[in-house]
């Protein structure tokens, strides 16, 4: 093993084993009164899947964090390459082509561009000349970042797509882009809501060139974050148009869930329903209402953290916020202290990934973020998603036993 036993962040991990296994009890959970065996045990094969991410654990950590260094674009090579693939011998499910099927197997390229592009975007900051955050070096960034989100949102697939804009801010935050310029960097996407009503698009641009001459950024950034602006602007209309009948229905919805309460909207209603009907310490474990009367779908994945709030209540959430917190606590410990430009890059993109997929993934079981399909880390089932985590957490870990190294 390429680090030492001793020098294993033992909390880091603990937290990672106990979020999963909260994980487990939940799918057992949500699934106990299905009529269905198969269903009845996704617990188990979310037990094997465990089994086989401890295997690629222990596989990591034998891998000197070096040679990830030196394979990152490799990998970030055959990630397009199966991206790319996924579009002529890809698997189609409810209208998106997203994974490969190998027997009992479903395997999402898309974890794995995850995984490259944060590979990938380390390397690149790590090892650019000048300033990390120099407009060349950004714009280098962001090409880097667009290729795979790209096709990955042709799948489509909005939430994964997120996932990599997310990274690429996280790792300019960490390489030193300011506060300020993090906000003219968000504001295209601002621009892009504010301009379904032309008053509210004219005040957004009022703040921007505000904020623009507050900063005083120069002209490159401040002639580029107007024209870009401008372009989403003008632009948003057509991808609107260009989206799928249900993308659209998910944003409205989100918007206003009593607009089809029956149909996109009873997914939302239903979650609320369930997290509130939990009060402060839950129902019980098996004492979900509304699993046990399935009024709540996709409960095992993408709404696991709603059968965790009606058995457990705002306790039992809280207890989970907690150690997700604190295992983000300890992945960021470790990004500050590793000497190595990669892995500090490394283990701070990957705390950013974990973060905003937490964020987003109970954000959309209260209604604060639009439902994108982004799985709870550890907790949902799915056998891709939880390797994947577990793989960030083996990379941390294998960062923070080797930080003294450069």
């Amino acid at each position: 093993m390429s680090v030492s036993y001793y020098s294993l962040d033992w909390k880091l991990i603990l937290s990672a084993v106990a979020l999963t296994l909260i994980g487990v009890a939940l799918i057992y959970s949500a699934q106990y009164y299905s009529s269905s065996e198969v269903i009845r045990g996704y617990y188990l094969k979310q037990m094997l899947w465990f089994a086989i991410s401890s295997v690629v654990v222990v596989v990591v950590l034998y891998i000197p964090l070096k040679l990830f260094d030196a394979g990152a674009y490799l990998l970030y090579g055959i990630a397009l390459v199966l991206l790319v693939a996924i579009f002529f011998v890809g698997s189609t499910r409810l209208g998106a082509t997203r994974w490969f099927s190998l027997g009992p197997i479903n395997l999402a390229p898309s974890d794995i561009a995850k995984l490259a592009m944060l590979l990938a975007l380390a390397r690149y900051f790590a090892y650019t000349r000048g300033n990390p955050v120099a407009p060349k070096n950004l714009i280098g960034a962001l090409a880097l970042t667009l290729i795979p989100m790209a096709l990955v949102l042709k799948q489509p697939d909005l939430g994964t797509s997120l996932v990599f804009i997310a990274l690429l801010i996280g790792i300019w935050f960490w390489a030193g882009l300011s506060i300020g310029y993090l906000a003219l960097s968000l504001s295209p996407g601002i621009s892009m809501i504010a301009s379904a009503n032309i008053v509210t698009w004219a005040l957004f641009f009022v703040v921007l060139l505000a904020l623009i001459f507050y900063l005083r950024p120069g002209l490159f950034y401040g002639s580029t974050a107007v024209l870009v602006n401008l372009a989403c602007g003008v632009i948003t209309p057509f991808i609107w148009n260009g989206l799928h009948n249900y993308q659209k229905l998910r944003i409205l919805t989100f918007l206003d869930p009593g607009r089809d309460p029956r149909g996109a909207g009873y997914q939302i209603i239903q979650s609320r329903i369930s997290i509130g009907s939990g009060g402060m310490t839950g129902k019980g474990f098996l004492q979900s209402t509304q699993s046990r009367l399935e009024f709540l779908p996709e409960r095992h994945t993408d709404f696991i953290f709603s059968v965790l709030g009606e058995e457990f209540g705002f306790l039992g959430a809280l207890i989970v916020l907690g150690l997700f917190l604190y295992l983000l606590y300890r992945m960021v410990r470790i990004a500050l202290k590793c000497r190595s430009k990669f892995s500090s890059y490394l283990v701070f993109g990957a705390a950013t990934i974990i973060l905003f997929q937490v964020f987003v993934n109970i954000g959309m079981t209260i209604g604060v973020t639009p439902v994108t399909g982004l799985p709870l880390p550890f907790l949902s089932y799915g056998g891709t998603s939880l390797v994947f985590n577990w793989t960030l957490i083996a990379l941390t870990i294998s960062a923070g036993s080797s930080w003294q190294e450069y």
